[in-house]
């Protein structure tokens, strides 16, 4: 199905009757809010409360249980608190209604879900010190933490096999090679991709297992002022929730906390201590930092080159990550393990030291 036949296309006068009927509240201002390729509602109630109302794409929409996985994840994160968002139960006690209705194309399903709406600016807004670089850390361990410990009878969902997002996936890349013919960066491609065979897999069974958030980015994570620096108000979007390891959560958050930075090798140090303080890694998850970084960046430079062949008039926003990422990768492939490694570790350890 292609993206477009997928995405949701509610009117507001049919949000509004939604929200009367499923969650018996009259919605006294509503806005649409952005989404790649679901439909986001901010929905205030003259009932009171601030909510958000995300109607999944209709091909989502057929993995119920997997959105049921993501919706407790939610809430049991709010328990152990984690500025997650909860979900408010329909008038029959049910987290989430699967709704058919014409959007344009013929009747499809569609899941719906009232969110709790959480406030705050996203961290893309805001400059990244080495104090908030160092709370994202400590909040992703905290987050993978308490994920490692839930229990439901559901859990084998999240044993997502295949799926292109895990850096588990990282040799399927081989597949998207062809993409970059003619292209520098293909070497630098292929090489990361060798190093992840020969370094990472032969380490993999050291790796501590957990279920990552998978998605740790600039735009999933809000913050609000607090003193003179940023507290994290929020965590969204857990749409690429799987089973993993906790090395591979600090890899990606890492990776996406480069992008937004004026001086993107300098974001390892905080990030690391502060998931440290948490978490301390191993010696085999230490040894593969570098490349499951380097990976991730492949990974979101590959996989965006390849959505963009499928969908071109989406190429602005698909790439809007890749073109960042492209000289991030060739800098820190360049300068090298040892030389990455030691900036990184070395202003963990002071970071750690202050504390």
């Amino acid at each position: 199905m292609s993206m477009k036949h997928a995405q949701p296309n509610f009117s507001q006068p049919q949000v509004i009757e939604m929200v009367k009927r499923l969650f018996n509240l009259t919605a006294s201002e509503i806005r649409s809010l952005p989404s790649y390729d679901d439909q986001n509602f901010y929905v205030a109630p003259i009932e009171g409360g601030e909510y958000v109302l995300k109607i999944m794409n209709s091909e989502d929409s057929e993995n119920v249980a997997l959105i049921e996985m993501q919706t407790y994840a939610m809430s049991v994160l709010h328990e152990n608190g984690l500025p997650a968002q909860t979900a408010l139960p329909t008038t029959s006690g049910q987290l989430m209604s699967l709704e058919e209705i014409d959007c344009g194309y013929g009747c499809q399903k569609y899941l719906v879900r009232l969110l709790t709406y959480l406030p705050g600016t996203t961290i893309s807004k805001v400059p990244l010190t080495p104090q908030l670089l160092f709370e994202i850390g400590k909040t992703a361990a905290r987050m993978d933490k308490v994920l490692h410990q839930w229990e439901h009878p559901h859990l084998g969902v999240l044993q997502r096999e295949n799926f292109r997002w895990s850096l588990s996936s990282i040799p399927h890349l081989d597949a998207y090679i062809h993409l970059f013919d003619g292209d520098p960066l293909q070497e630098v491609v292929k090489s990361v991709i060798h190093q992840y065979k020969t370094s990472v897999v032969p380490k993999c069974s050291s790796f501590r297992e957990c279920i990552n958030h998978g998605d740790f980015n600039d735009l999933n994570v809000l913050v609000q002022p607090e003193g003179d620096g940023h507290k994290i108000s929020g965590i969204l979007d857990f749409g690429d929730m799987n089973s993993g390891y906790y090395i591979y959560e600090l890899a990606i958050t890492i990776m996406y906390m480069m992008i937004e930075h004026p001086k993107p090798i300098e974001v390892g140090g905080p990030v690391l201590a502060g998931w440290e303080s948490v978490l301390p890694l191993n010696k085999a998850e230490k040894d593969c930092l570098y490349v499951l970084v380097l990976s991730r960046f492949c990974q979101s430079l590959v996989l965006a080159r390849h959505s963009v062949t499928l969908h071109p008039e989406n190429e602005e926003y698909l790439m809007t990550t890749s073109r960042k990422g492209v000289h991030i990768l060739q800098q820190i492939w360049e300068l090298g393990q040892e030389q990455v490694e030691k900036v990184w570790f070395q202003s963990a350890a002071k970071f750690g030291d202050k504390k």
